[in-house]
Formats: structure tokens, sequence, C-alpha cells
């Protein structure tokens, strides 16, 4: 039987670290099945866990002191949260999960603690009538799981609301700017271009100078997108993300115009509506790591928003070239 510890080593500091930047997200993964940590019998209590092991590694550290079973399921290396919506973290596995380990044979309950937000996936009906195993809801988050156990397995009101803190909303935005990363080389290397057309054609002063200016402009829009939108959520007017990430870029153009310069009325305009439609976009890839959103809402918002985003970069690109001349 596999046995791991609640402390957690250097390398899995850096491991989370590197997850947050998206470095091998697709591999950082555990072996599906049975763990014990610290020194349980076959009384102790068995907790389920996806094999993600970012979620692995919070849950074994939460319960550290306590002597306990982690049935880990295999999730395709997707946490509980998104797994349960997927499917991969649900009944059918459990059912498998339980049987593959002969989970019967080492404990003398039948009781599986499942975290409340896989519960989406799982028919804890159905868990009982196929493997014998009776599901009991956890609550939200790992820290919470001691508190639990010294409740005699009673989850209060607060272990069973998820929030989303500015902390927890600041912690998630370096996800969003890996998914940038590689587009924005492109986009640094078109908007360089772009800076050096004028009546010359092309001069790579030009390029140089307004190429920056663009790319500066860019990564404004970027930065108040995918940290300063996010962050900030909830005192941003309006209910759509991409309203939220484009007050905020308008606001973020008008103080870079006002501080900076000076602006002609050509590249002051594209300064505006790029950095403003970038901030939109991004900001609105962030519905997926929201608890506010809804997978219908967000189509309906992306058919809204996505045209009206690509037509202002349109007008932005018209107007920085025709500045230039």
């Amino acid at each position: 039987m596999p046995q791991v510890s609640g402390r957690l080593q250097f390398i899995d500091t850096v491991g989370r670290w590197a997850m947050r930047w998206g470095f091998g997200r697709s591999h950082y993964r555990v072996a599906p099945g049975l763990y014990a940590i610290g020194s349980p019998t076959a009384d102790a209590a068995v907790l389920v866990s996806a094999n993600y092991k970012l979620s692995f590694d919070v849950l074994r550290h939460a319960v550290a002191g306590l002597d306990l079973w982690i049935l880990v399921l295999d999730t395709k290396g997707i946490n509980v949260w998104c797994a349960a919506g997927k499917g991969t973290f649900g009944t059918a596995e459990i059912v498998a999960r339980v049987k593959a380990t002969q989970l019967e044979q080492v404990v003398n309950h039948r009781r599986l603690i499942v975290p409340q937000l896989g519960a989406v996936g799982v028919a804890a009906h159905t868990v009982k009538k196929q493997c014998g195993f009776n599901v009991i809801y956890g609550p939200v988050r790992a820290a919470d799981i001691k508190a639990f156990f010294a409740a005699d397995l009673q989850a209060t009101a607060a272990m069973r609301r998820v929030t989303f803190s500015t902390l927890d909303r600041f912690i998630l935005t370096p996800i969003e700017l890996t998914v940038f990363w590689k587009k924005i080389l492109w986009i640094m290397l078109a908007l360089w271009l772009l800076g050096g057309i004028g009546p010359g054609f092309f001069s790579l002063s030009s390029a140089w100078s307004r190429g920056s200016t663009a790319i500066l402009v860019g990564l404004c829009g970027l930065i108040c997108g995918a940290v300063l939108t996010p962050t900030l959520l909830p005192w941003i007017p309006g209910r759509a993300f991409a309203l939220k990430g484009g007050l905020a870029g308008a606001m973020i153009s008008l103080l870079l115009l006002a501080t900076t310069g000076p602006w002609g009325f050509g590249s002051g305009l594209a300064a505006l509506l790029g950095l403003t439609a970038i901030a939109s976009f991004t900001a609105m890839n962030f519905t997926g790591a929201s608890t506010f959103t809804s997978p219908t809402g967000v189509e309906k918002e992306m058919r809204q928003a996505i045209p009206l985003q690509a037509a202002a970069v349109v007008v932005a690109m018209i107007s920085w070239v025709w500045s230039a001349f």
C-alpha cells in the first residue's frame, strides 16, 4: 500500500508554482489507487480525491497528522470540480476504483467521504447499489476537513459555501496569462512590423518607436484583462466579464493617454480601442475559472462580445497605421 506524507517537500512547492504558470500541466498527476497517510487502521476514514497532483497535495497537506486512507480516482489529471463536470470524477469511476483496490477488504466500514465540489458527478444511491459504500459529502475546502471530522462528519454552513475571494481570484490569474503566451510573441512581432509602416513604406526606426508603443499598449490591455479585472471583479460595474474588462481597459487607456504622449488623434484612438478590446477579450476568458458563470451564459456573452471586440481591433489597427502618414 503506497504511503504518503502530509508534509510537502520543496519539489512539491516548485511543482505547484510551475502549474500556476502552465508548465507541464497535462502531466502533473499521481497514479490512481489507494494511499495511506499516517498509520490508518481498518476503521480509518476514506477520502476520495482526483489524481491531479495539485489537488492530491492540497488534500494530504490539509489532513497531516491524521490517520486516513485516500482513494485517488483516475480523473485524467483534472481537478475535482472540473473533472466532476467532465464526468471523469463520477459514479462509474468511484465504483471501479473501489473494486480495483478491493477497498471492502481494507476497511471495516462502508463510507466514502467525497468532496462537495465533486457532487455534481456522483450519484450516491448508485454508488451504494453497485459497490456497497455510502457517500458522505465533505466540505468544499480541504482546509476544513479536520473540523469536519471533529464535528462527527457534520459540515457547517460555512463549510458548504463556495467562496471566491480576492486572493482566490488573484492566485488564478497566472493561468490566464499562460493561455496567451505563444500568441503574445506573434502579436508583438506583428505590432512591431505594423509600427514600421509609414510614408517611406517601412522604417526600422519607426518600427522600434511606434511598434514598441503598440506593444506596450497591448501588454497593458493583457494585464488589465487577465489580472486587474479578475482581482477587482466584484467592484467593476456590470455582469458580463467582457463588459467588466472593457470598462477596466477603457479607464486604463484613458489614464495612459492622459499621463504619456503626446498622442495624435489616430494613435490615441488606436490605443483607446485596442487596449479596451484586448482587456475585454482576456477578461472574458476568466469565465472558465469563475464560480459566477454558467456555460449557456458564457456562450451568449461570447456571441455578443467577440464581434464588437474584433471590430474595435480592426479600427484600432487602421487608425494606428493612418496616424503614421
